[in-house]
């Protein structure tokens, strides 16, 4: 029998993390994880043997990863960037020490001791809040299995080994893998794991190759030169697809290529709705690398740079002139108007090499963000000193992530006068009318948001954070995920005092959660009375067109409406009947 004719297809669901609709043959990467075996040594000579075999194969590791960065084009971006984090955990003292200090006191093999030191950060990264942070784990963990081959001798398949013209299939992909990813020869790629704020999702939305992660089952169901859909918008991956599903989706790619390109030609349109309201869209970033492409699809400026990348994975703290680096490629960036830099939200559960700092069985609610900063004062100087030598060279914001009281703001501001003070007296410029902002992520700040915003000049409202704390559940347990809903009046209503607040105390209200950047919620968010939407850059088009196309009048009678329902799912279901019919185009009605 024909075996084309017995393959069934298969639909599957995950995360598109990169825009885009692409058909082809898949190629399954084999990365061959090695496994590792526990064995017992019983002489001293083993022990130092295994020891001399660990460091053999860091030295091995980097080296490979030092090829790779120099075959990259240009030596910049992005790609450099994620192999220097991973050369960096390679020379991480305490991962360096820990798989050392279980081989000798165990005497165990090197396998099973870095095996040991991987299910040690499990534990520790397993208690973080923060997606972002969380999805972190993913780094050392590939740095593990990049030792791990080395220590047993495997020799594995490698991305730039890959023929041309092929949708790539892999369990999961390393930075190393992925920043060798080239357009003009993947197509798109689809994985078993990852998540929106993983790496490989990070380079996918760079380069603009569609992407879906997530899969789960997607490398036991497809073979070599199968042929694949991918639709990175939607989250859908289609396996040995029929002829006329085939057709459909060819018919939907060069529908969503049209679309794009209208969009991007009018993304540099501003934000004004028909009668006359206009709204600041800025993008989210956490690389300088970003701006080019937060340009290209119509931010305004950068309304939230992550500094977090700074400090993960570092051997050492970085310095003032670190800091200042980053701050002035942000503020520089061409095309940008404005750059809000938020302080770093990191706690003592979120850096790897500081031993000062312990484990916290909370750290969502712990020792984190602004309270650490309050504690390490002289390490919030550095951060803030830098940011306001960087003010000199564009229209800058200082943002400070989870204040919770009039207090911590107050002594935030006695903090930064003082080094305003410090740098009048060493002859140091820096812009004295540099504003001063707060993320509102914590439900005490909504309901003091009329006493909060007499200390600043703006607010920017997280609703990630809210979401999460206004309604206790735990965004990233998937126990409880069905839970996370934007459209729960209570959040609505958080939103709408907040912006209320704000603008009666003459200060403007952003937005840069992941609600900004989802066209079910544009209506809403301009109704509420929203100054400015952050997002990640994809969005912006999308969402900056469906301002143009609507109007405030329009958008305040939604809100109005949307308010007189008791149930998130009445909200949403209204939301999407609406959009869809007003915007068919913009806001697809399924997922498919």
């Amino acid at each position: 029998m024909d075996k084309e004719k017995i393959k069934t297809t298969v639909i599957l669901r995950g995360i598109g993390v990169s825009p885009g609709i692409v058909s082809g043959r898949a190629y399954v990467l084999d990365r061959c994880d090695v496994q590792a075996l526990h064995i017992k040594m019983e002489s001293d000579e083993a022990l130092s043997k295994e020891t001399e075999r660990f460091q053999q194969a860091l030295a091995d590791s980097e080296m490979q990863l030092r090829g790779i960065k120099d075959r990259l084009e240009d030596g910049e971006g992005i790609g450099p960037l994620f192999i220097n984090v991973q050369i960096m955990i390679l020379r991480d003292r305490k991962f360096v020490e820990s798989t050392v200090n279980y081989i000798r006191e165990n005497r165990i093999n090197a396998e099973w001791a870095l095996n040991l030191t991987i299910s040690k950060y499990r534990d520790i990264f397993s208690r973080i809040d923060d997606s972002y942070i969380k999805g972190r784990i993913k780094d050392i963990e590939d740095v593990a299995q990049l030792v791990f081959r080395y220590l047993s001798d495997e020799r594995c398949e490698r991305v730039a080994d890959i023929p041309e013209k092929v949708i790539l299939v892999a369990r999961d992909l390393s930075p190393a893998d992925t920043v060798q990813i080239k357009s003009d020869k993947i197509l798109g790629f689809a994985t078993d794991v990852g998540s929106k704020t993983s790496h490989t999702a990070i380079v996918a939305r760079a380069i603009e190759i569609p992407a879906t992660v997530g899969l789960e089952t997607i490398t036991r169901e497809v073979m070599t030169d199968d042929i694949v859909i991918v639709d990175g918008t939607s989250g859908v991956v289609i396996v040995n697809p029929d002829p006329e599903i085939l057709k459909r989706y060819e018919e939907k790619k060069r529908h969503y290529l049209v679309l794009e390109e209208n969009l991007l030609r009018e993304a540099h349109l501003p934000a004004v709705t028909k009668d006359n309201h206009r709204i600041g869209i800025g993008a989210n970033i956490e690389f300088s690398d970003e701006i080019a492409s937060a340009v290209l699809h119509g931010a305004n400026g950068i309304g939230l740079f992550r500094t977090e990348f700074i400090y993960i994975n570092k051997e050492r703290l970085p310095t003032e002139e670190e800091h200042f680096m980053h701050y002035t490629q942000v503020v520089r960036g061409d095309g940008i108007k404005w750059a809000t830099i938020r302080t770093f939200d990191l706690g003592g559960d979120k850096f790897i090499s500081d031993p000062r700092l312990s484990d916290e069985m909370n750290p969502a609610m712990g020792l984190r963000a602004v309270r650490y900063c309050l504690r390490e004062v002289e390490l919030f100087k550095v951060q803030i000193r830098a940011i306001l030598r960087a003010s000199v060279y564009g229209n800058t914001g200082i943002l400070i992530p989870m204040i919770s009281g009039v207090q911590e703001i107050k002594t935030v501001k006695k903090i930064i006068s003082e080094v305003q003070d410090n740098l009048r007296a060493e002859g140091i410029p820096f812009n004295e009318k540099t504003k001063l902002g707060i993320m509102i992520e914590v439900p005490s700040a909504v309901v003091i948001a009329e006493y909060l915003a007499r200390e600043v000049d703006f607010f920017s409202i997280g609703t990630n954070d809210l979401i999460q704390y206004t309604l206790a559940i735990d965004r990233v347990n998937e126990r409880v995920d069905y839970l996370y809903q934007p459209c729960h009046p209570a959040v609505l209503r958080l939103i709408q005092h907040v912006v209320n607040a704000g603008h009666q105390a003459g200060i403007k209200v952003a937005i840069c959660g992941e609600m900004a950047g989802d066209p079910l919620y544009t209506l809403v968010l301009e109704g509420l009375g929203l100054d400015s939407l952050s997002m990640t850059p994809l969005a912006i088009p999308r969402v900056k067109k469906i301002m143009r196309e609507s109007t405030l009048k329009e958008s305040k009678e939604l809100v109005a409406k949307v308010m007189t329902f008791t149930e998130p799912q009445e909200i949403e279901q209204h939301l999407r009947t609406y959009m869809v019919q007003r915007f068919p185009e913009l806001c697809p009605l399924t997922n498919e």
